[in-house]
């Protein structure tokens, strides 16, 4: 090999393919290097820069005899030489609109969360990014696990107890400022209560409407606008149809009427929590069992009301529900009278044998007043509680159905 007469040429235009480079090619044409190679001259320009020798790697020199073509693949140059080369009017396939050539991107880095995280970020003029906090990494896996998407229609979840005042239309309104604080989708929240239920006074009345005017209504019931009118909505984004506040009228919502609401809201809302009657065998628990892709059940804190909801848990799998309770989540609300001297752990125990998950609700003031429940003012505790109880829900649905 004649080191002595060996020249590197780096070419300031790649792209350049000079006319007689076809005379290096033995079968008279250009070496075929696909649509996005270009081929760089083998004489070096004036404006091109030559590298000395001893700058070069031995092995890369090339030898007395041997023809060299120096190639350069890229996406961007690909996308210049065919729009140079379209001079005919030719129109250019879909592959040609890139982000590279359509966007000017600039890439910020998140700014991380925590104290120290954005301290040390600020300080180092946001050079240095050592990532979130562990709480607020925590904070965003929850929520991405209530945001996972499913498919295959609406997701219902009635919410049920066989004791009246254990906080079973509490933990409908917590579990739907949850997951509608945090989904894309549409949450709305059904008061099936055969006996005047409080569900709509959980959240700011918007509408006089219940559920009865939707069954008259559903003809003229076209579109999202048109229900909407119906429901009362919470600044989270969770929507709450309500009961008759006229016992006699709601004793008479039965298992047809609310097929019909519940229809009615499949067309507009993803996940749809139906608050029920106390008890499990009044005439709307057949068709929202039958609906039913998860299940919550609440039990307070104290003895009797946790064997009323393990004997709920038992009628259900006598009446072949039993795949719908070892899906169940069961909520204990520890606001209940008697829970200080119960031991809690024996009653999670009691019904991790028995079903899905378990989740305690902590006492909360706003909770214990009996009114309107504004998330923002909730403890930090009652709201964590809440998320992870969307949490269990939305997998053990999805789990479930592999949606």
């Amino acid at each position: 090999m004649a080191k002595a007469n060996n020249k590197v040429s780096a070419s300031k235009h790649p792209e350049a393919v000079p006319a007689d480079s076809k005379k290096n090619d033995p079968a008279g044409g250009a070496p075929e290097v696909g649509d996005s190679a270009s081929v760089a001259a083998q004489e070096p320009a004036e404006h091109d820069s030559v590298l000395d020798e001893s700058q070069v790697d031995p092995s890369a020199l090339i030898g007395d005899g041997v023809d060299s073509h120096s190639v350069i693949v890229t996406a961007s140059v690909a996308a210049q030489t065919q729009r140079q080369d379209n001079t005919s009017g030719t129109p250019e396939a879909s592959s040609m609109l890139t982000e590279d050539r359509l966007l000017d991107q600039k890439k910020t880095a998140e700014v991380p969360e925590g104290f120290f995280q954005r301290l040390l970020y600020e300080l180092s003029f946001h050079l240095i990014n050592v990532g979130d906090s562990r709480a607020a990494r925590a904070r965003k896996d929850l929520s991405s696990r209530i945001a996972r998407p499913f498919d295959g229609g609406a997701m219902y979840v009635p919410v049920l107890t066989r004791k009246g005042g254990v906080g079973k239309t509490t933990v409908t309104t917590l579990l739907g400022m949850a997951l509608a604080e945090v989904r894309d989708d549409r949450v709305i929240a059904i008061d099936a209560n055969p006996d005047r239920g409080t569900l709509s006074e959980r959240v700011p009345r918007s509408t006089a409407a219940t559920v009865r005017d939707v069954v008259k209504l559903i003809a003229g019931i076209r579109g999202f606008t048109d229900f909407s009118e119906l429901v009362s909505k919470d600044k989270t984004r969770l929507h709450v149809l309500a009961s008759d506040t006229d016992p006699q009228l709601s004793e008479a919502f039965d298992e047809d009427d609310y097929n019909v609401v519940a229809d009615a809201a499949a067309r507009f809302y993803s996940v749809i929590l139906t608050d029920c009657g106390t008890g499990v065998v009044h005439s709307v628990m057949k068709p929202t069992l039958e609906r039913a892709d998860g299940l919550v059940v609440v039990s307070g804190g104290s003895i009797d009301e946790a064997r009323l909801a393990s004997e709920t848990l038992t009628w259900l799998e006598a009446n072949g529900w039993g795949d719908l309770v070892r899906n169940t989540i069961v909520v204990l609300n520890t606001a209940t009278q008697g829970t200080n001297v119960v031991k809690l752990e024996e009653i999670e125990d009691h019904f991790l044998s028995r079903v899905r998950d378990v989740v305690r609700i902590p006492y909360d003031p706003m909770l214990a007043a009996g009114s309107i429940i504004e998330w923002d003012r909730l403890s930090p505790f009652t709201r964590l509680a809440a998320r992870e109880l969307a949490a269990l829900v939305v997998e053990g649905v999805a789990d479930q159905s592999g949606r």
